[in-house]
């Protein structure tokens, strides 16, 4: 433990994680979602699930890292030898993860790339993004790029790289989002559209929020794929464990809310209010948005703003994913960190090149109406996360006790408010709700019924 990367502090371990946590699933999933759900009143639902659901998971994957002082792969079984394979679960989530979302990191450089050169009108034809997607040689290309600045920012190590460039980042994104967010509110008839987002609709209430809302937790605050474990195993004894989980989850919720501001409002004027349009989801950022910009004054300067955030929070996150990747190799085979970097970084070149090619030369590669990309996050997201987080409470909560986190959290100053809430989460309501969470997601991809 005394030879391993740290945060110089709470600042730079909070701003780190939540640069994790603050990703593409803020950004374009959580607005989308909060208008097909019923507006204020899913913002209600994951604000209570977020206080509750996701800061007890948080609390014991941060915790159980600081503990042993591993990364995922060593820490539950240091824990209890019995649960190694928990940690190698975990540990596949983010090498499934990194390599596709770093081809969907390269297209956001794309489109900031042609708003900041002055041919963002051109980005709102029809079958811009299509073909864009479906070519070959460029989306490789702003995909390698992406994956390379990733790779360098990890590379420089945990203070000098991550953390640097975390303090850097996080600023800027939240000044951007609160300035386009302000631009956006201003647009005529944008007060409709706020209120559709906030209001709550309690006719659009039912099962499928609360899970949409469970669901969207794990995009928010990346849990149950090794970042929090890992990140907690950089974590000083003398740093406020639950103080600090409480700062990141106000971070991202506020990001994510933010996000809604930005363009809830904007395209409700330009849609008109059209619900379809609103609710459109993954389409909303590469194919409805910026027919939005190209409908403002000054939507050059505002698309290019806007993906400049994203490419902001898209990065923050895929550098936690390959520090955890990267983490796990020296753990697991005490690689240096160059070493690890590199091999990360090529696997992820193999790995991620499908995904970019299956839009196009290997379209004809699908189940179930997925593609190649949509494959990776269903299996990644929709089924391996609920798992590990489903055997992470129980790990928590039957094997190695709630007594064992708490007391933790309590190494820093003896204090642990939410210790009864965690307790009661962990043991007896979170993996209920895992189980529900797995079932609903298999349902929903296999079309048994739609989130």
């Amino acid at each position: 433990m005394n030879n391993r990367s740290s945060f110089s502090g709470k600042l730079g371990f909070v701003l780190a994680a939540a640069g994790s946590a603050v990703g593409l699933g803020n950004i374009w999933r959580f607005p989308y979602l909060a208008a097909q759900y019923g507006g204020g009143t899913f913002l209600l639902v994951y604000l209570i699930i977020a206080v509750t659901f996701g800061f007890s998971l948080m609390i014991a994957e941060v915790a159980i890292g600081r503990k042993t002082g591993l990364s995922a792969i060593g820490a539950f079984k240091a824990l209890d030898s019995r649960f190694g394979f928990l940690g190698l679960l975990a540990s596949l989530v983010p090498i499934i993860i990194l390599p596709y979302y770093s081809v969907i990191g390269g297209w956001v450089i794309k489109y900031f790339a042609v708003f900041l050169t002055g041919g963002g009108a051109a980005t709102a034809a029809d079958d811009y993004f299509t073909g864009f997607v479906g070519s070959v040689f460029q989306p490789l290309g702003w995909f390698l790029l992406f994956l390379g600045a990733t790779a360098v920012i990890v590379l420089l190590g945990v203070e000098k790289g991550i953390e640097k460039v975390s303090k850097f980042m996080m600023p800027i994104l939240v000044v951007l989002a609160i300035g386009i967010s302000i631009y956006c509110l201003t647009l005529d008839g944008a007060m409709d559209g706020l209120a559709y987002y906030v209001q709550p609709h309690m006719s659009d209430f039912s099962v499928k929020t609360v899970l949409a809302a469970m669901g969207q937790l794990f995009y928010s605050m990346s849990l149950a794929m090794g970042i929090m474990v890992t990140y907690g195993s950089y974590m000083r004894k003398d740093t406020n464990l639950e103080s600090s989980v409480r700062q990141i989850e106000i971070f991202d919720t506020v990001i994510a809310f933010l996000a809604g501001l930005m363009i809830i409002p904007a395209v409700f004027v330009f849609s008109g209010g059209d619900p379809k349009i609103l609710q459109s989801g993954p389409s909303l950022m590469f194919v409805i948005l910026p027919k939005v910009f190209e409908s403002m004054s000054f939507g050059g300067a505002v698309g290019a703003a806007f993906f400049l955030l994203v490419i902001f929070a898209a990065l923050t996150s895929s550098i936690s994913l390959m520090e955890t990747i990267v983490s796990i190799f020296q753990d697991k085979f005490h690689w240096t960190r160059k070493s690890s970097c590199i091999f990360v970084t090529v696997m992820s070149i193999v790995l991620g090149a499908p995904s970019s090619l299956g839009f196009g030369p290997l379209s004809f590669i699908s189940w179930a109406n997925m593609t190649i990309l949509d494959i990776m996050d269903f299996v990644s997201n929709s089924v391996l996360m609920p798992i590990v987080a489903f055997f992470t409470a129980i790990f928590v909560g039957f094997i190695i006790k709630p007594k064992s986190i708490s007391d933790e959290v309590r190494v820093t100053n003896g204090k642990f408010a939410g210790k009864k809430l965690f307790t009661v989460m962990i043991k007896w309501i979170t993996p209920v709700f895992l189980i529900l969470i797995l079932g609903s997601s298999v349902a929903n991809a296999m079309g048994w019924f739609k989130l």
